[in-house]
């Protein structure tokens, strides 16, 4: 799957969200603009619902929160690049900058593992990171995490 079909460059943002809550909600708008019949606090539930469960901080200052969403047809994601790290209960116990969020239909579990899957990869990947890190504004993250 080509990222470029779920991650427009409008969800692509980079922000100062100060906390955990703030980032998810900051995610939430983003996603809803995307999803015109859903309110960003149905997205902002359905992302807490999912840390409930675990963090979604997977280490190395990367977050992937995502969550699955009976009333949507398409995946949306959002990718938003902290201007100071923020706590997140990662894995590793380090704050993180970068954040990568996924919302699917919840009838398209497969999908969403791989796609899941890949972006953890792509993050994994020191280049793309570093370069991540260094872009300055949205125009260049989103070049960044698309090509």
């Amino acid at each position: 799957m080509e990222l470029s079909t779920i991650l427009r460059p409008e969800c692509t943002t980079c922000a100062t969200p100060g906390s955990k809550k703030k980032v998810l909600e900051l995610i939430s708008d983003l996603a809803a603009v995307q999803y015109p019949t859903l309110s960003s606090q149905e997205i902002f539930e359905s992302l807490l619902a999912r840390e409930k469960m675990g963090s979604t901080g997977i280490g190395n200052g990367i977050a992937i929160p995502h969550g699955r969403l009976s009333n949507i047809e398409y995946p949306v994601a959002v990718l938003v690049k902290c201007a100071e790290p923020i706590a997140f209960d990662s894995i590793d116990n380090q704050p993180v900058d970068i954040l990568f969020a996924l919302l699917v239909p919840s009838d398209q579990c497969e999908q969403h593992l791989s796609t899941l899957s890949c972006m953890a990869e792509k993050l994994n990947d020191k280049f793309i990171l570093k370069q991540l890190r260094k872009s300055h504004d949205e125009a260049e993250l989103y070049q960044v995490i698309t090509q």
